[in-house]
């Protein structure tokens, strides 16, 4: 009897709710989501083709950054041909497997977006803290390793939550408040214990997203303390020029992040519109931004861009 019970109440698949309420517009609504998806995946690519087409652009920072656009085009893709074909074709199905591994790949990434941002600020403290050490100590050898150790940090924290959640019974709803899988709302939909992945999430939020922020705010202290005792004030100004670029991304990931994973946690009293909202800032505006930033606060970029498009 407990078979037939658990055939009969573990759902075969997860349903995405889109935008409730508003199911009649949804084919007009995904044409600013189509126009962001590829202005995403366009203007990461304009940027990995600059900084590779331009030598004068393989510098440490110039090759964070093409690992943050990669980083970015993936996130795009993960999410939103989801995203897209709820609005156009109502394809609101999405099996547990394919769920476990959209949500790895989101939050995978994720992660390696936050050690990339961290590695991005050591780069600015060096060059201002240490500039006479700069490539001595962001040698290529040593670029490289640190975005390896952010790719393989990023996989190995996010591998075992896929894991845990395919051993949970699923017989509670099976509606998503977002259009793509989140470990923190797939949690909700398990009807077993679910206490070891809750704390072992907590552990990969602050052991990851937690410690980069911690460490990219103290970087942007020392570099305060650096500039400020600088005697000149053209000097001073001119070195935070060179970090405001990297402190908006910075913002722009962090901020969204924050305020859906207080919601989650915390604003279970909150309307499902909000979480939605939330939902997809958090997913698409570092990928949409970050090369706008760049572009408009970067002038070797800038540059490159102008002259491409006057010829």
């Amino acid at each position: 009897m407990s078979a037939v019970n658990d055939t009969i109440f573990q759902p075969a698949v997860f349903l995405f709710t889109g935008i409730p309420g508003l199911e009649d517009v949804h084919v007009w609504i995904s044409i600013p989501f189509w126009f962001m998806y590829i202005t995403s995946v366009l203007g990461n690519s304009l940027i990995l083709f600059i900084i590779k087409t331009d030598p004068n652009l393989h510098e440490p920072m110039y090759i964070f950054l093409s690992m943050l656009a990669i980083t970015d085009i993936g996130l795009s893709i993960s999410t939103m041909p989801t995203i897209l074909g709820i609005f156009l074709f109502n394809s609101r199905e999405i099996s547990h497997d394919a769920c476990f591994a959209q949500l790895f790949f989101i939050q995978s990434l994720s992660c390696i977006e936050s050690a990339l941002l961290l590695s991005m600020a050591f780069d600015r403290y060096v060059a201002i803290c240490n500039p006479l050490r700069y490539a001595s100590i962001l040698t290529p050898p040593r670029v490289a390793k640190m975005g390896l150790m952010s790719l393989l940090r990023g996989v190995v924290l996010m591998f075992p939550l896929p894991i845990l959640l395919k051993q949970y019974r699923y017989c509670k709803d099976n509606i998503l408040s977002h259009s793509y899988c989140l470990n923190q709302e797939v949690m909700k939909m398990a009807c077993s214990d679910i206490r070891v992945n809750s704390v072992y999430g907590l552990f990969v939020s602050f052991s990851s997203v937690g410690l980069d922020s911690l460490f990219i705010l103290l970087s942007y202290v020392m570099i305060l303390k650096t500039v400020l005792s600088s005697t000149s004030h053209a000097g001073c100004l001119k070195a935070l020029n060179t970090c405001v670029s990297h402190i908006c991304v910075v913002l722009l990931f962090y901020m969204p992040m924050i305020g859906l994973s207080v919601i989650h946690r915390f604003g279970k009293n909150s309307s499902s519109f909000i979480q939605i909202f939330m939902g997809y800032i958090y997913m698409m505006t570092p990928p949409l931004m970050n090369p706008i930033v760049y572009s408009v606060k970067t002038k070797q970029i800038r540059v490159r861009i102008i002259r491409m498009f006057i010829k």
